[in-house]
């Protein structure tokens, strides 16, 4: 068999295979071979039924060629594709130029086929990482934090404000309940946080300027089940968190430091080395989406359509390990199919063109994959699947499978490079090194 690849307009590709004499022979054969078997003629035991009969059958040789063009034909596309490194994401129009009566048969084979996109300017790309400094509001915050684990709980006479602690009694009576048990809306003694938002947000507002004493009455909706309650509320009292001083003393008692400024010198640290990983974390995202900025070619529906597909069937998947269908889902998260699906098909259009552009940028780069290099991937491989990597890799080989390997692999290559090599700045603009990336071991591990 040979096979040739030509472009055709609308990112297509034109196959033309000439498929020797031989070859359709063979098929011929293993047609006859299953229809011998399959056939019922009386005075015939199944696989001995002689060719000229089955040819009667089926309506003639022509016939009988014809259907074995039928089932050979696909192996022969994939065999072309597999040839000329063809990257197919649609079916092919198939269309027998000759040969479909007798003799050497030839095809075309036009298909649509992975484009190629392009990403100018993408050896200058800066990519914005969050700043990796920290204010002094950040670590008094922290340090406050610490403080209120030792706070005191202070009544006062001022009305409520955010952050006071109110104990208070709460009643609520849903809308829809005629003679129904609420009870699990009410509660004594309750203590709040104001601001916290705990329980619904029009709570918060009706206690922010509140007294010990007043009475609140006012209605909420509560969220996903969008239902209403009226709620009322005895306001008991106001406290006020009481910090500790922040001393020698309290940093001894509370830490393992000595003093305060050792203290704070600590918490400086670990909030930097906390934005360290934050902005490590965010790079390689941030460098994704900067790389698909370049690409302004239009996207072949058919592969958003299936990268959608593949995200549906991948959550389908996991809610079925969870025992729950898609359906209850949407039900418990409050949100409307086709709007939950908007939402999806907008990641997969990212995700697809993420993935063209890396593919431009393994080919721009000419980065390539070692014969070492796959072989520590199918290793890696053969681990999560609990298999030893040969098996895994005539598994791959058997399903055509390699290839789309050693691709992911040189795409995965291709990013590393490019976070490697993009501007970084923070949100100033200010340059930052890579060098201050780099966080401190024993830090990293203690988070």
């Amino acid at each position: 068999m040979r096979a040739t690849a030509a472009p055709e307009e609308g990112n297509k590709v034109r196959l033309s295979v000439e498929i020797d004499e031989s070859e359709i022979d063979k098929a011929l054969d293993g047609v006859m071979r299953r229809l011998s078997r399959e056939v019922k003629v009386p005075g015939f035991r199944p696989g001995k039924v002689p060719r000229r009969v089955i040819e009667a059958r089926m309506g003639g040789a022509t016939a009988l060629r014809g259907e074995a063009l039928r089932e050979a034909l696909p192996d022969f596309y994939a065999q072309a594709v597999t040839d000329t490194e063809v990257d197919p994401i649609d079916q092919p129009e198939i269309d027998i130029t000759s040969g479909d009566e007798s003799g050497p048969v030839s095809f075309d084979a036009v298909v649509l086929v992975r484009p190629t996109v392009g990403i100018p300017g993408y050896q200058g790309l800066r990519v914005t990482v969050p700043s990796l400094e920290v204010s002094e509001e950040e670590i008094t915050a922290q340090i406050d934090r610490l403080r209120a684990q030792s706070g005191e709980l202070v009544e006062v006479s001022r009305p409520a404000q955010d952050g006071d602690q109110v104990t208070i009694d709460i009643h609520g009576t849903r809308a829809d309940a005629i003679g129904g048990d609420d009870s699990d809306l009410d509660a004594e003694d309750y203590l709040y946080e104001v601001g916290s938002g705990a329980l619904v947000a029009e709570l918060d507002d009706q206690l922010r300027g509140a007294k010990a004493g007043d009475i609140l009455a006012f209605d909420a909706t509560l969220e996903p089940i969008d239902q209403t309650v009226s709620f009322r509320v005895l306001v008991k009292d106001v406290k006020e968190l009481v910090l500790p001083e922040v001393t020698d003393e309290w940093a001894a008692e509370a830490s393992e430091f000595e003093t305060a400024e050792e203290l704070t010198a600590d918490v400086a640290d670990r909030l930097r080395q906390r934005r360290i990983v934050q902005a490590q974390a965010s790079l390689q995202q941030r460098t994704a989406e900067a790389l698909v900025e370049l690409v302004t070619e239009d996207i072949p529906e058919q592969l958003v359509v299936e990268e959608l597909r593949e995200r549906i069937h991948d959550l389908n998947h996991r809610l079925d390990a969870q025992g729950m269908s898609l359906g209850q889902f949407l039900g418990v998260t409050g949100r409307d199919e086709q709007e939950f699906l908007d939402e999806l098909r907008v990641g997969a259009l990212q995700s697809v063109k993420i993935d063209l552009a890396l593919r431009a940028l393994v080919e721009a780069e000419a980065i390539e994959v070692s014969d070492e290099e796959l072989d520590e991937e199918l290793t890696a491989m053969g681990e999560r699947l609990e298999m030893d990597a040969d098996e895994v890799r005539d598994q791959l080989e058997r399903a055509g499978r390699l290839p789309a390997v050693r691709s992911d692999r040189r795409k995965a290559k291709a990013m590393r490079w490019l976070v490697d090599n993009v501007e970084l700045v923070d949100e100033e603009g200010s340059p930052v090194s890579r060098d201050d990336l780099m966080v401190n071991q024993g830090e990293e591990d203690s988070e």
